[in-house]
């Protein structure tokens, strides 16, 4: 097993660093809770081969996989932004590349990459049943049931939806536009990108086979990258204001309180990176990860809550303040540590796991 990093995920990491950096401003994000989707910066990674650049080349990419996503997924959590290149790329243009057919590909995957449209997948989180039925018919699959909170849900133009069948789950693509098929913008912690997708006897316009298993566990480990973009600046900042701000006539920092608070933090990072890594190192190298996904998870959302509020915890009173850019942080990990189920729903995975 292989920790260190490409060059080309390094390539493909600086790339999108100085894009995100240019494009995620105060001003682009608008106020807090609203929004949720920057369309100029999703058109700009697009236009610089962001998008497609961890595609398998039989479909046009780069020839790349999971660590270049994760590797751009972490530059993406750093800056908090408000793009949906975890349930559009790692998750839908990854199940359609591997799966889908020449027509599928050319109707979705295509304009995906071009920064045209917007996929997201409903699949239920770990240890949750589907909130989806599906029941063949001549005529194709119908597609029956709820799920809330579908990541960027409000923008998507398509879908992959997690379904119960007969003969266990599968994976079906079903168009925005779908008669039968409600959308409902919700808003999270953090933005109004969300939705409550409801489906009363909608046909689904093609079945992925085989997917609905790699689906989520690619899902969960691009959260984990995320998480830990989004962790691993945090504390660059909190750094940066314990050396700055002074009480008693000298740098926060220099309490041994704060510099135990954040040592821990810098440890708990670490922890996430470490787990990270190996969890997609394997689910890319097609061995078995299951048990290294729910440890990464587990350490995102663990790790994540101590971190995140060790954060506010030092910056004090402006550390709560929604206008405050540590906030942004602070929203970004308490939605990534319950993504696809929380730090206990990741215990009791790997409990069934190991029994």
């Amino acid at each position: 097993m292989d920790f260190s990093t490409t060059p080309e995920q390094g390539e493909l990491a600086a790339l999108t660093r100085r894009i995100a950096t240019d494009h995620v401003t105060p001003d682009s994000l608008g106020p807090h809770g609203t929004g949720g989707f920057d369309r100029t910066l999703w058109r700009a990674l697009a236009r610089a081969g962001v998008l497609d650049a961890a595609l398998p080349s039989a479909v046009g990419g780069g020839g790349f996989g999971l660590l270049e996503q994760c590797s751009i997924l972490l530059e993406l959590g750093r800056a908090v932004a408000p793009v949906p290149y975890l349930p559009t790329i790692t998750m839908a243009a990854s199940a359609l590349a591997g799966a889908g057919t020449p027509d599928l590909l050319e109707r979705w995957l295509v304009p995906a990459v071009r920064g045209d449209a917007v996929l997201t997948a409903a699949v239920p989180d770990t240890g949750t049943p589907c909130g989806f039925t599906a029941e063949r018919t001549p005529a194709g699959w119908r597609v029956s049931g709820a799920q809330t909170a579908v990541p960027f849900g409000a923008f998507a133009d398509a879908l992959l939806i997690q379904a119960t069948t007969s003969d266990g789950d599968v994976v079906l693509v079903v168009d925005a536009d779908e008669p039968g098929l409600t959308v409902s913008a919700q808003q999270t912690v953090d933005h109004a990108d969300a939705a409550l997708v409801e489906a009363a006897d909608v046909m689904a316009t093609a079945e992925l086979p085989g997917t609905a298993g790699p689906l989520r566990l690619r899902g969960t480990v691009g959260v984990c990258a995320y998480q830990l973009g989004v962790l691993e600046r945090a504390v660059e900042l909190t750094a940066a204001y314990a050396r700055e701000r002074r009480q008693f006539g000298q740098p926060i920092g220099g309490f041994q309180a704060v510099r135990h608070r954040l040592a821990d933090a810098h440890l708990d990072v670490e922890a996430v990176r470490l787990t990270l890594w190996q969890a997609a190192w394997r689910l890319a190298a097609g061995e078995d990860a299951a048990g290294e996904v729910a440890t990464a998870k587990y350490w995102a959302a663990e790790a994540g809550h101590r971190v995140a509020h060790a954060a506010v915890h030092v910056h004090g009173g402006v550390g709560i303040d929604v206008d405050h850019v540590l906030h942004r942080y602070f929203v970004a990990a308490k939605r990534c540590e319950f993504a696809l189920g929380g730090a206990t729903v990741q215990l009791r995975e790997l409990g069934g796991l190991l029994s």
